[in-house]
């Protein structure tokens, strides 16, 4: 079996990684999970099966490179594996779970669980984090289940585990869920002075104005620079209703104008995509004024989500940000917004202090 540790030198070699002592640091964790679950089981009447390996709890700053991580992991397993955002793996098993107590089941979790662990050896998520009570209340049992019976977690994250779920409601009952994770999985600070995904947008525009053919191929080019052209939709739960981004990948949502601000969305759904996403390509925002009022109120708000969270946007408009809303009522509350705006296009904006 191919080392990650040797992947990743022969792509530091042929250029297209930089080597990096961070990265470089946790490899070994990775390749020991690959090489011990694909161990053979040693099979025998009276032989117990090995424990588990230990997975990976692998948290730092954005951008530092644990999504690439991530995937040079995954394409090395030679088990049964699933790569999937935490976010969309959640609103699968409440989905599931809904479906249980319609057709009657007294104990809805524990099939589903058990349904997943039949299906992967291996689970690797991005970006765990917990924001949703209905999420919080379910996730510890859901993972007992799962290392029971074998089910390996390898996740990223940009928080500590101590802070996962910090300050939500009921939190005590959250708090066994982190001690689960401590217990099965090695946590993993992966410090690193680079952020890979703002060099990536370093020195290239963000804001493309007028909306036409040209700008539409630029957004097309950044989006996929930065996502590798694969994507999947993300689902939100937010107090009950679903927020849907329509593409994402590792950790950046493209979406238009109409999916965030033309539906009934507000504050919270802003604020929950601003905890979700790193980077938002929003295209085709039209100009603002009395005729769409409404939608240019949450456009305000969304660009208010994204500055205070600084989530790096992406974005085409029908014109410059002083020039979007020059008529009706909220021109002169907009110039704020357009402040942003500008404000949110200089090349070291969303860096970390």
């Amino acid at each position: 079996m191919t080392r990650i540790q040797d992947t990743y030198r022969t792509r530091v070699a042929d250029g297209s990684l930089h080597a990096d002592e961070a990265q470089q640091a946790v490899l070994p964790e990775f390749d020991r999970i690959c090489e011990e679950v694909s161990r053979p089981a040693k099979k025998g009447l009276f032989r117990k099966a090995p424990p588990p390996p230990k997975g990976l709890y692998l948290w730092g700053g954005v951008g530092r490179g644990k999504s690439m991580l991530m995937d040079l992991f995954v394409d090395h397993l030679t088990v049964p594996a699933r790569r999937v955002h935490f976010h969309a793996f959640m609103q699968e098993i409440h989905a599931a779970m809904h479906l249980n107590r319609q057709a009657g089941v007294e104990d809805a979790l524990a099939p589903v669980a058990n349904d997943v662990a039949a299906s992967v050896k291996v689970l690797a998520f991005d970006e765990m984090q917990i924001t949703d009570i209905t999420d919080a209340m379910i996730v510890g049992r859901l993972f007992e289940i799962l290392f029971a019976k074998g089910v390996v977690v390898v996740t990223t994250s940009n928080r500590v585990p101590d802070d996962l779920y910090k300050n939500g409601l009921n939190r005590q009952l959250f708090l066994p869920f982190i001690e689960i994770i401590k217990d099965q999985m090695v946590v993993w600070e992966m410090i690193s002075p680079r952020d890979y995904r703002q060099d990536r947008l370093k020195g290239a525009p963000v804001y493309f104005s007028p909306i036409n053919d040209a700008s539409r191929q630029k957004i097309r080019e950044v989006w996929e620079h930065l996502s590798g052209g694969e994507s999947e939709k993300l689902v939100l739960k937010v107090k009950g209703r679903d927020v849907e981004l329509p593409e994402f990948r590792n950790g950046v949502a493209r979406a238009s104008f109409y999916d965030l601000c033309g539906k009934m969305l507000g504050a919270g759904d802003y604020l929950a995509i601003a905890e979700a996403v790193k980077v938002l390509i929003l295209e085709n925002v039209p100009r603002l004024g009395r005729t769409n009022f409404n939608e240019a109120k949450r456009f305000v708000t969304l660009i208010d989500a994204l500055y205070e969270a600084k989530v790096r946007l992406i974005c085409s408009a029908a014109d410059e940000p002083e020039s979007l809303y020059i008529e009706g009522e909220g021109v002169f509350e907009f110039e704020r917004t357009a402040s942003r705006l500008r404000e949110m296009q200089s090349e070291d904006w969303a860096a970390e202090d």
